[in-house]
């Protein structure tokens, strides 16, 4: 027989019947369940105790329902008792049979797991508000649904489980209490910003756990001209608490005419204290690097709840790969955040260990030497706050659009001759190019196809047709006609890799330019490899290959999941198919169904000789088709290659 896909009812999660059965049970139980559906001895039981199933499912998942139950003795003990009642009744159908026993056995224990954590829980919130009440405000140490859904996930959408309970400090001088607090009391510390990040970092993997939330840490200095450690000369910085939302912190830099260098797609909503343990980069990575080369100091609390300050040494003022030397000055202090905690050590590392050749930013790399703190996503501490370097603006910006519609493979290297243009170092020099002058890239971002259907891009040429690829390039100077010539140039470039360019003067134009890189959520709508070069992850020189690599796992990938899915509904149609429950009233499978299941069947032969083919001769030119092969999206398929492509994109 046929299983159906779901049958626990109340389950709107993600989790199919197995799962919540092994979750709940165990692998036993579902061994057991399988073997009896083979046998035919499913029927009204195994729905009973679906439902059994479901109803603590249900309430495991919804801290709503989870904290009506908790405030209402008397309705727990009305669940637990219809809980017990639905398996007594199964034990009354099981006519001898010890496989249900055991199966009931299994459940039980459950069902008992679930009645005793509801005290568990009670016991427990009023420990951890006893002990965590005398570091911070009660309200700052949240229990309540709406907290807890609002800290299940980030922006991967990922649910594993609820955390037990979400904390929201005061002040920066509350957090190392607040994590020894969380250790005494066997909790797992997730920090969190924003919540913008696509990792899963913040998202809490096991139920005791504690989401110490840093959005209250939102303080800005004023612009600050301070003598760095090792400099003779003040210098521009700002000082901003880990819950700063990064958009605030570049405004401020912009009313004083400066730079705030770290530019992530996020900013509107991401914090500070993510774009350090992230080392955050974005557009104006290309000039200015990313976090990590901005920071001139920053402070964490570690994970035994000490405090850490680290200080950058002798800084460049510039990208950190370019000094033969980078000196850190690492001091840790008692959790008062003052008494000493040992000499204060440097670190010395050399610039070149940073990132590899061609590289932006190396996240291949998260140990950066042992570097506390930057690119640990939070493993290693919770940042609390940071000081960053401020860069002066520039009077004149031309923001550049570049649409290409050929093949990726030929659109890529114009990122490589682009920012050759702006580089007297790159190897083999561009044929273009500029005169020396006050000219610099102080942006670059590369959106491909994949995020630019996500998006729903609207394409600025009038092809009508959506670009292959788009660059969007921020060229400044305190030279109106330079930086005009230099735009220029980039347009031209383009046009000989079939491309159109477009240049945004105003403000307000430069902003739309910019306006669909910020579309972040796209990403929830297609979580493939685009924009996974916005701090130049990967060496510029070898992004086609890059692209071409990405899509192709990209069509294997799809292609295989698509044959585990005719499998899949092959087995489905092979065996009685679910019209209705044991118990019902039989009808008959012929007039219900008629030849409908060996239609079924033969359009999912038919479908599979198509999609075995394609994976078996990806790189076959298109002349090898086999006739018959539906071309051009005939009878519902999708389109193959345009003749002259080839299958293959290597």
């Amino acid at each position: 027989m046929t299983a159906r896909l779901r049958e626990i009812p109340y389950n709107y999660t993600s989790f199919s019947d197995r799962e919540i059965v092994l979750r709940l049970l165990g692998d036993e139980a579902w061994d057991i369940i399988n073997t009896l559906r083979e046998e035919r001895r499913t029927g009204r039981s195994a729905q009973m105790l679906y439902e059994v199933l479901g109803d603590i499912w249900v309430l495991a998942r919804n801290p709503y329902l989870l904290d009506d139950l908790l405030g209402n003795r008397k309705r727990r003990e009305a669940l637990i008792g219809a809980l017990h009642h639905r398996l007594n009744a199964i034990e009354a159908r099981r006519q001898g049979n010890t496989k249900v026993k055991r199966l009931l056995e299994l459940a039980t224990v459950a069902v008992d797991q679930f009645a005793a954590e509801f005290e568990q829980t009670l016991q427990l919130r009023k420990r951890v508000l006893r002990e965590l009440s005398r570091i911070t405000h009660r309200d700052n140490i949240q229990f309540d649904g709406l907290a807890r859904v609002s800290h299940v996930t980030d922006a991967t959408d990922w649910r594993v489980e609820y955390p037990f309970v979400v904390l929201h400090p005061d002040s920066e001088q509350e957090i190392a209490a607040l994590v020894r607090a969380c250790i005494e009391l066997k909790l797992t510390i997730i920090p969190r910003g924003g919540g913008t990040g696509y990792t899963g970092g913040a998202v809490p993997l096991d139920k005791f756990s504690a989401v110490i939330n840093t959005e209250k840490l939102d303080a800005i200095s004023g612009v600050e001209h301070l003598v760095l450690p090792g400099l003779s000369q003040p210098y521009a910085t700002i000082r901003c608490g880990a819950g700063a939302v990064t958009r605030r912190v570049m405004e401020a830099a912009e009313n004083n005419n400066l730079v705030f260098a770290v530019d992530p797609t996020s900013a509107d909503a991401s914090c500070i204290g993510g774009n350090v343990s992230m080392n955050a980069g974005g557009k104006k990575a290309v000039l200015w690097g990313t976090a990590l080369d901005n920071l001139a100091s920053w402070r964490m609390v570690t994970p035994d709840g000490l405090w850490m300050e680290v200080e950058r040494l002798d800084h460049n003022l510039g990208k950190i790969h370019n000094t033969a030397t980078a000196s850190f000055r690492i001091s840790r202090f008692e959790m008062d955040g003052k008494t000493p905690h040992g000499a204060p050590e440097i670190l010395d590392i050399p610039g070149s260990a940073f990132r590899k050749a061609g590289l932006g930013k190396d996240v291949t790399d998260k140990f950066l030497s042992g570097l506390p703190g930057i690119q640990k996503e939070g493993c290693d501490g919770i940042i609390t706050s940071a000081r960053f370097i401020l860069h002066r603006a520039h009077q004149h910006t031309r923001t550049v659009c570049l649409e290409f519609f050929g093949q990726v493979r030929e659109a890529v290297p114009a990122i490589v001759e682009i920012t050759s243009l702006f580089d007297s170092r790159s190897s083999p020099p561009s044929p273009f190019s500029l005169p020396p002058s006050p000219v610099f890239l102080a942006g670059l971002e590369h959106l491909d196809e994949r995020y630019l259907k996500a998006v729903g891009y609207a394409a600025k040429s009038k092809r009508g047709t959506r670009p292959k690829m788009i660059l969007i390039a921020d060229v400044v100077s305190d030279d109106a006609d330079a930086a005009a010539r230099a735009a220029s140039e980039i347009v031209r470039l383009a046009n000989l890799r079939s491309g159109e360019g477009f240049i945004a003067v105003s403000a307000e134009a430069r902003k739309k330019f910019w306006l669909d890189r910020a579309r972040t959520a796209a990403i929830a709508k297609h979580t493939n490899a685009f924009k996974v070069n916005e701090d130049v992850v990967i060496p510029l020189p070898r992004m086609g290959d890059y692209c071409d690599g990405v899509e192709r796992i990209n069509i294997e990938l799809s292609l295989q999941n698509k044959l585990k899915l005719l499998d899949a509904l092959d087995e489905f149609f092979a065996g009685e198919l679910p019209l209705h429950y044991q118990d019902d009233e039989q009808l008959g499978d012929a007039e219900l169904l008629g030849n409908r299941a060996q239609d079924a069947r033969q359009l999912l032969a038919e479908v599979r000789v198509r999609w075995q083919w394609l994976l078996d001769n990806l790189d076959a030119p298109l002349a090898q088709i086999p006739h018959g092969l539906a071309l051009s999206g005939e009878k519902g398929n999708p389109p193959l290659p345009q003749a002259g492509e080839g299958l293959g994109v290597r």
